[in-house]
């Protein structure tokens, strides 16, 4: 099937690695042209290479957590791109603990991070958006069930995913989708440090596994394929919706 992806420009946050990262690499396989960014330059620098560079991807450091970053990061994104036809916002996930062990601090930190600086990107990029736009959110899981000892997560993933809700309504009348994307364990280099901090990496790799249907943990490119189709002209009538990439872990409808 033929996405509909050539020549298309997209935008993408915290996609240096992980999840962002396999997104660039499907949209630019399959004939997009990508702009990344991440708050490290020379992790940005080193995923342009990977993805083949100029005319296909270019990269930009940014901290959305910074409120000067969401217009710098649009007006370098038509400067490289010619035009944005979509963007994927992810950001880094915030620290693990429960409820009543994470400092007030965190929660703050990760509301400009995690909430507003989302929002900062999409009200700058929005403007700037043509009929079959798209805008996508990467969230997680913990948007219909929490997880155990990512407090932060589970407190501030439902609210964007209810923001993406509430924008879907709002564009939809010009032409925009607005989606967001639920990914299960998918083996990225966060899952590797909360494993970690379990104590015994193995043995937390081993119970998640048991948890899920398919009895393994995803694969980057499992996800970033399903971002770049919800990205793409091909998905033209999916809008306001929560696309879960999990495995089928998620027990709700």
């Amino acid at each position: 099937m033929d996405l509909g992806l050539g020549g298309r420009g997209y935008l993408l946050t915290g996609a240096s690695r992980g999840l962002g990262f396999a997104t660039a690499r499907a949209l630019v396989d399959d004939g997009a042209r990508v702009l990344i960014s991440s708050r490290s330059a020379d992790a940005v620098a080193s995923s342009v290479e990977e993805l083949g560079g100029a005319p296909s991807a270019f990269g930009a450091a940014a901290d959305l957590a910074d409120p000067d970053a969401a217009v710098r990061l649009v007006a370098e994104a038509h400067e490289r791109l010619d035009r944005v036809d979509g963007v994927l916002i992810s950001v880094g996930g915030p620290p693990p603990g429960s409820v009543l062990d994470v400092p007030e601090e965190h929660w703050r930190r990760a509301v400009d991070s995690v909430l507003l600086g989302p929002l900062r990107l999409v009200k700058a990029l929005v403007p700037h958006l043509a009929e079959g736009s798209a805008i996508g959110f990467v969230l997680s899981t913990s948007v219909r069930q929490p997880i155990g000892t990512l407090a932060i997560s589970n407190g501030l993933r439902p609210g964007l995913a209810m923001t993406a809700k509430a924008l879907a309504d709002e564009l939809g009348p010009r032409g925009v989708r607005v989606f967001g994307l639920l990914p299960g364990t998918i083996a990225t280099d966060r899952i590797a440090e909360i494993e970690a901090a379990s104590g015994d990496a193995v043995a937390a790799r081993a119970r998640t596994e048991s948890g899920i249907p398919l009895r393994r943990v995803g694969r980057p490119e499992e996800f970033g394929r399903v971002a770049a189709f919800a990205l793409s002209p091909a998905a033209s009538y999916v809008t306001g919706t929560m696309l879960p990439v999990d495995g089928g872990v998620l027990r709700s409808l």
